[in-house]
């Protein structure tokens, strides 16, 4: 499919899928024990950042698994992939913080490193980056618009807290 220049390839992205898991396992673990503190803060979200975030995770969950890189591993497209999986792994390792430091509230904000919001601003580069590399306009705007909501979202969680 080209449109604008751009090449799109549909299909089963493994790519895609692995991401989701990286994303979605510890969000599971995560709500089996919320922290002190995290429903108080959760109800006073912004209505408009909510909707940005609920209405887009749909549809960077459905783009991330669709769309298929056209050029597959070769060069400089690679190095694309090798970016967007730094930042997963940079995920996972916030999310090990977290959860060795005592599930704490605070720690679910801290910055990792110069990294604001780490839970939720790793992820959403990794998602445009993946939609950099397998060449998705939908991907990387679907990732724009949830960081508008998932982002926002934790920096009033932070301002609040």
């Amino acid at each position: 499919m080209r449109r604008f220049g751009v090449k799109m390839q549909l299909g089963f992205s493994a790519v895609g899928m692995a991401f989701l898991a990286l994303l979605f396992i510890p969000n599971v673990l995560w709500t089996r024990s919320r922290p002190s503190g995290y429903d108080e803060v959760s109800r006073h979200e912004s209505r408009v950042l909510l909707a940005f975030e609920r209405v887009v995770q749909a549809a960077t969950t459905c783009a991330a698994i669709v769309f298929v890189c056209p050029q597959g591993l070769s060069l400089p497209w690679l190095l694309w992939l090798v970016a967007a999986t730094a930042l997963m792994l940079l995920y996972g390792l916030a999310w090990v913080r977290y959860f060795r430091g005592g599930e704490e509230l605070a720690g679910m904000y801290a910055p990792l490193g110069p990294i604001p919001v780490p839970l939720a601003s790793l992820p959403v580069a990794a998602f445009g980056l993946l939609g950099v590399w397998c060449q998705s306009p939908a991907v990387v705007i679907s990732a724009v618009v949830l960081g508008i909501g998932h982002i926002g979202i934790h920096l009033g969680h932070l301002l609040a807290h």
